[in-house]
């Protein structure tokens, strides 16, 4: 019996494991600007603005498109708009990063998909290419 239970919860892991990396991300719901964005940190992400960098959008988004487990999703540097998926190492959740030029500003908006928190993975990996950013 034990057994059985064993392996039955085995497939459920594997099965929900699956699912959440087949499951299609649809660029309508997730490549999405805010409107007047302001530097936010909540449980299932974070919004950071970065004052006068819209020059060097094209500089970030390279940083962003060169991370591991990263995939571009839609938009485009000329458009002033990119959205890219980022995916746990363990469970492949992917986490959205969508970055836009606002004014003179360079916004980053890195959310999840899944669950109501993300442990601060969103703020940390964003702050990771902010470090990487003031850098170049």
């Amino acid at each position: 019996m034990l057994l059985k239970i064993a392996i039955g919860l085995a497939c459920l892991i594997i099965v929900t494991n699956l699912w959440i990396r087949l499951t299609q991300s649809d660029p309508n719901e997730w490549h999405q600007v805010l409107v007047d964005p302001a530097e936010k940190a909540f449980p299932a992400g974070v919004i950071r603005v970065v004052p006068n960098a819209a020059t060097q959008f094209e500089d970030f988004v390279e940083i962003v498109a060169n991370t591991r487990r990263t995939k571009y999703l839609a938009g485009s540097v000329k458009e002033g708009a990119v959205t890219y998926i980022t995916r746990t190492l363990f469970w492949g959740f992917p986490d959205y990063n969508t970055i836009w030029i606002e004014g003179d500003d360079l916004v980053i908006y890195a959310r999840l998909r899944f669950g109501r928190g993300d442990w601060g993975v969103n703020g940390a990996r964003v702050s990771k290419w902010l470090r990487q950013f003031s850098g170049t």
